[in-house]
This record gives structure tokens, C-alpha cells and sequence, in this order.
């Protein structure tokens, strides 16, 4: 103890040197714009590749329970596509129709691939972020999947990352329906398991059953149709009776997410552009109704 205290002794003016250094410093990245902004930047990349390195470290060692994941869906989606064959053959007398519609699917869609470098699960407006931004051509509101199904929907990029809202975000609300029986509703998360969701406003009348699978409705230009979000688990009445309120099980585990895809609709910005003036047209015809309704002055 004794040696401690005639070491700082000793060298009591350099502790004060790095302390005043500290205080200087966090006083002119405060109170200065310009280097704030500097230092803002440099933290976030520093940040952003620590990150990075984590999720690699994470990755490698979850590599066994990705593969296993991967072999089990490609299964299930290998016995899908057959029968489904094997039923248009039968119908159809067509040997090639399922190879062209399989061509047809994606046809006007691409996707990005990206690592998940940080998440989180257990907040309000949880948020995911990916290595991949807008010199990879990832832009805002475009969705991201995962070899599970549905993920989320880009919210913010710069140039290397970007910010996904996920599914398990209060904000979050994307269109769903259950596949095969055409009624659709709205996919929204109110907290607590990560592992559940509920898609709502599905109509009275309609008809379902217990396990019955929830896809992406395809009626955004968001996501293409067909996706799988989830399985039916419980089915209760909305607040008002009028629909239905269906607690569904995720598909996409969200504790073990480390890949994903970007889906980049090429016809998007056609059918942003189209929407916009639209709405420009709408709001034009408005705004001369009002115009020939007021009264004259005398």
C-alpha cells in the first residue's frame, strides 16, 4: 500500500495531465459542433465494426445450428415443391409448368444478402442492424427475410449499414393472409415473447383452423406474396367483436438471427412513382373543388 501511494506521489501531475486532457476534450466535442459531429461519425463507424467483429465471433460458433435449420427447411420445402408437382401434373397433363412458374416467382425481385451485426429483443420498438447499406443498394422500406421467413422492413441506411424494424417493433405492421384461404389481415406485436405476434382485423366470416399457416399477402410492394410469417396457435375475439384477433407462433427465430436477405422489388419505384401521382392528382382535384366553392366577394 505504501509503494502504491509513493508511486501516485511521484507521479500525481501526470493523473492530472489525463484528467484536465478528458475534461478538455469532452467539454470541446459538447460544446462544438463540428467536432461533435467528427466525433459522432468516428464513434458510430468504431461502433458499427465492434459490432461487426461480435457478430462474426457469434456466427461461427452458431454454425452447426444454422446448418441443421437450413438442411430441416430445405426438407420440408423439397417434399413441398414435389407434391405440389405431382398435383399440377395430374391436373394439368403440364411436365413444365411448375419450372416455369418456379421462374416466375422472383422474376421481378432481387436479393441483398446481410449479416445481423446487432439486435435486440426485449424492448418496446426492438430494431436489427445489418452490414449492408446503400453502396450495396439497400434503400429505405425495402423488406428483409431469412431462410425462416419474415423479418422486418428497412428503416434507416447509410452507406455500409442499415436499420431494420422488425417484426418485434410496436410500430411495426405489415400485411399478411392465410395461405390458402384468402382472408388477410395485419401483422402487429405488442411486447413480451419474442416468439409470438398476432395478426388482426381478420374477418368474421372467415374460415381457418388452428395450425393453419400466415404468409405476406404480397398487396405492398414490400414483400412478395407467399412468405411464411407463422402458424395459427389461438384465435380470439377484437375489442369491438367484429373480427377476429389470431395469436400466431413466428417462424423466424429472433434470438438465433444472423443471416438475412434484402428484397429488392424492381418495380417498386414504378409503383412508388404511380402512387405519388396519384396522390398529387387527388390532392390537385381537392385543392381546385375548394377553389371554384368559395364564395365571391361582393
Amino acid at each position: 500500500m505504501r509503494n502504491l501511494l509513493d508511486f501516485l506521489s511521484r507521479h500525481n501531475h501526470w493523473f492530472v495531465f489525463l484528467l484536465l486532457e478528458v475534461v478538455s476534450l469532452t467539454l470541446l466535442f459538447k460544446y462544438n459542433s463540428y467536432q461533435g459531429s467528427v466525433w459522432f461519425s468516428s464513434a458510430n463507424a468504431i461502433a458499427g465494426k465492434m459490432y461487426e467483429w461480435d457478430s462474426s465471433v457469434k456466427q461461427y460458433f452458431a454454425l452447426t445450428e444454422v446448418n441443421r435449420q437450413l438442411t430441416d427447411r430445405n426438407i420440408y420445402l423439397e417434399r413441398e415443391v414435389e407434391m405440389l408437382r405431382e398435383q399440377v401434373k395430374k391436373s394439368n397433363n403440364d411436365t413444365t409448368l411448375v419450372e416455369r412458374l418456379q421462374q416466375n416467382i422472383m422474376r421481378d425481385y432481387e436479393t441483398i444478402p446481410a449479416k445481423v451485426v446487432s439486435s435486440s429483443l426485449d424492448k418496446a420498438n426492438n430494431f436489427i442492424t445489418i452490414d449492408k447499406g446503400s453502396a450495396d443498394g439497400v434503400r429505405k422500406d425495402m423488406g428483409v427475410v431469412c431462410g425462416q421467413g419474415i423479418v422486418g422492413i428497412v428503416y434507416l441506411c447509410n452507406e455500409h449499414y442499415s436499420v431494420v424494424i422488425p417484426v418485434l417493433n410496436e410500430q411495426s405492421n405489415i400485411s399478411c393472409t392465410i395461405r390458402g384461404r384468402g382472408y388477410f389481415g395485419y401483422l402487429r406485436w405488442h411486447g413480451g415473447s419474442p416468439e409470438t405476434a398476432y395478426v388482426e382485423d381478420i374477418p368474421r366470416h372467415a374460415h381457418f383452423r388452428l395450425g393453419d399457416f400466415i404468409v405476406t399477402s404480397g398487396y405492398s410492394s414490400v414483400f412478395p406474396p407467399g412468405i411464411i410469417v407463422g402458424r395459427i396457435k389461438h384465435v380470439y375475439n377484437s375489442e369491438n367483436g367484429l373480427s377476429y384477433r389470431l395469436n400466431i407462433a413466428l417462424s423466424t427465430d429472433f434470438s438465433r438471427l444472423r443471416d438475412v436477405s434484402v428484397i429488392n422489388d424492381r418495380e417498386m419505384d414504378k409503383k412508388l412513382e404511380l402512387l405519388r401521382a396519384a396522390e398529387d392528382s387527388i390532392k390537385h382535384a381537392n385543392k381546385h373543388t375548394e377553389e371554384t366553392n368559395e364564395p365571391e366577394l361582393p
